[in-house]
């Protein structure tokens, strides 16, 4: 088997990606594939090397990967707006047999490349669209570009273990590591989604992804659908909100899959009378991702727009969709669903043990779609994987009594005050009823009594003063004593993560 045999039967002349300019069809997206695939064999990459490939969303990026996996290689997809220390970083940690680089970010690249040994290859696009390859350092291996034409599409042959790709991980609870995701996980987790009783995707759908396809969400879900059924994306490299309303008008998009900042971005339009309310009526399904789904911002879409919102919970390791609402008859506030066909799910305390109804517990996981571990990292990989192939999530979530999961924080962040946990989550919706607050986020500092106790972080709303002691008040009459935060930090913005969380480590970095 391999990833790429999805695309081998859709019609030639169905519309497969929109590069912001025109449809490229099935047929030439194969062909293209087929003719860089060539280019990089020729450079003597194959079976089981390492290929990053740092590209922003587009066309380019998709030919590249599926080149990189019809080969047999590994794909290691990049952020290319990564600092030049963080790609170092990545590219050491995986040490890859080429690079494939283009957009905005080739200039760094090749600067990075020149001044890194040990980097391998370094291939850069060439020709009209991408339709060849130059190699600009071959080092140990053969330089030279694919031809005009190569013979049709022949993926390499791969087992379901063999793996397709090395995604780093966000970091949001650590430094990030390089998750190792096989063939068979990718079109395992594609058939989860597919099974689900409410579709999630057509072949007849036009899909909006103005999510980045180095990060799993926009890799598996956007992408890996689209490849799937044959459906159409339309790839956009960065959201701009008023933009991306025009483009779902003009192309007659029928999904939406985005992180929730998209969704809020679009709501605000609608409230502010800049978006029509039937500026989306060609749409039928509206999928959030990559991140938690503030209940208010689904109620604001839906009231502006008359699409509901759906979301479902997910982790790179899990390729990466766990839970959907999509198909549970319901789509109640704060829900992520339930677990997609043939994936396992148990909650769990901290001796393993299964939680009763209604109590928190870490999220495990078991399926075809959970990952092998952690590239080159066995200590990690042991951290998450039990021995009978659960996948510690380090997420703590409840479950409702109709079935339906509900996350609540992450294990890692959990703040242990005196012996009692304290839920992030709960203190961040506390803080957020003050007027005034726009966003508040809590993490733990060390105390010589307490052991930790709770600081939060907070973004005051533009023109609106805000103090300590207010925020401290509220909490007073509405949380246990040990639960209320101690000192009150404000900041003119959160560090935020690619998909828009806010990353409570580099918080924590930061002096008190």
């Amino acid at each position: 088997m391999n990833l790429v045999d999805l695309i081998g039967g859709h019609p030639a002349d169905a519309r497969a990606l929109h590069d912001g300019k025109d449809w490229i069809t099935w047929g030439a997206l194969r062909e293209r594939v087929a003719v860089t695939a060539a280019g990089l064999a020729h450079l003597r990459l194959g079976p089981d090397d390492r290929v990053a490939v740092v590209w922003p969303t587009s066309a380019e990026f998709v030919v590249a990967y599926l080149a990189v996996l019809a080969i047999g290689a590994v794909a290691v997809p990049l952020n290319p707006n990564s600092p030049a220390s963080e790609l170092e970083r990545e590219l050491r940690t995986v040490t890859p047999a080429a690079i494939l680089a283009g957009g905005p970010a080739l200039v760094n690249v090749a600067a990075l490349h020149a001044g890194t040994p040990g980097l391998g290859t370094l291939v850069l696009e060439g020709g009209e669209g991408g339709s060849s390859w130059e190699a600009v350092s071959g080092r140990d291996r053969a330089a030279g570009a694919a031809g005009e034409a190569a013979a049709p599409l022949a993926p390499a042959p791969r087992r379901e273990g063999d793996p397709a790709v090395l995604l780093f991980t966000s970091g949001t609870a650590g430094a990030p590591k390089a998750a190792v995701l096989s063939h068979g996980n990718l079109v395992a987790n594609l058939h989860q989604m597919l099974a689900v009783p409410d579709e999630i995707i057509r072949a007849d759908d036009v899909g909006l992804a103005a999510v980045p396809l180095f990060h799993i969400f926009g890799l598996n879900v956007a992408l890996g659908l689209c490849l799937a059924t044959g459906a159409g994306l339309v790839l956009e490299e960065r959201f701009d909100a008023p933009a991306t309303l025009g483009l779902v008008r003009d192309l007659e998009v029928t999904l939406l899959l985005g992180a929730p900042a998209m969704f809020a971005a679009w709501s605000e339009l609608g409230r502010a009378g800049e978006a029509p309310p039937e500026g989306l009526t060609s749409v039928r399904r509206a999928v959030s991702g990559a991140a938690a789904l503030p209940a208010e911002v689904a109620a604001r879409f839906e009231d502006c727009f008359g699409v509901p919102l759906w979301q479902g919970y997910g982790l790179t390791e899990a390729s990466p969709v766990v839970s959907t609402a999509l198909g549970t008859g319901s789509n109640a506030a704060g829900s992520v669903g339930r677990p997609l066909p043939g994936v396992e799910v148990r909650l769990v305390d901290d001796h393993g043990q299964e939680v009763l109804e209604g109590d928190p517990g870490e999220i495990w996981v078991r399926g075809p779609n959970v990952f092998a571990g952690y590239w080159q990292d066995e200590a990690a990989t042991a951290e998450v994987l039990t021995g009978d192939g659960w996948l510690r999530t380090g997420d703590i979530a409840v479950l409702g009594g109709s079935g339906d999961l509900y996350v609540v924080d992450r294990k890692k962040d959990l703040v242990i005050v005196s012996g009692f946990n304290v839920f992030p989550a709960e203190v961040e919706r506390c803080v957020a009823e003050v007027p005034g607050v726009a966003e508040a986020v809590v993490i733990g500092r060390p105390h010589p009594v307490s052991g930790e106790t709770v600081e939060v972080v907070v973004v005051a709303s533009p023109g609106v003063d805000v103090s300590e002691a207010q925020v401290k008040a509220h909490c007073v009459t509405r949380l246990a004593r040990y639960k209320c935060p101690t000192t009150v930090r404000f900041v003119a913005e959160l560090p935020r993560g690619l998909t828009g969380k806010a990353l409570r480590r580099a918080l924590r970095d930061q002096p008190a």
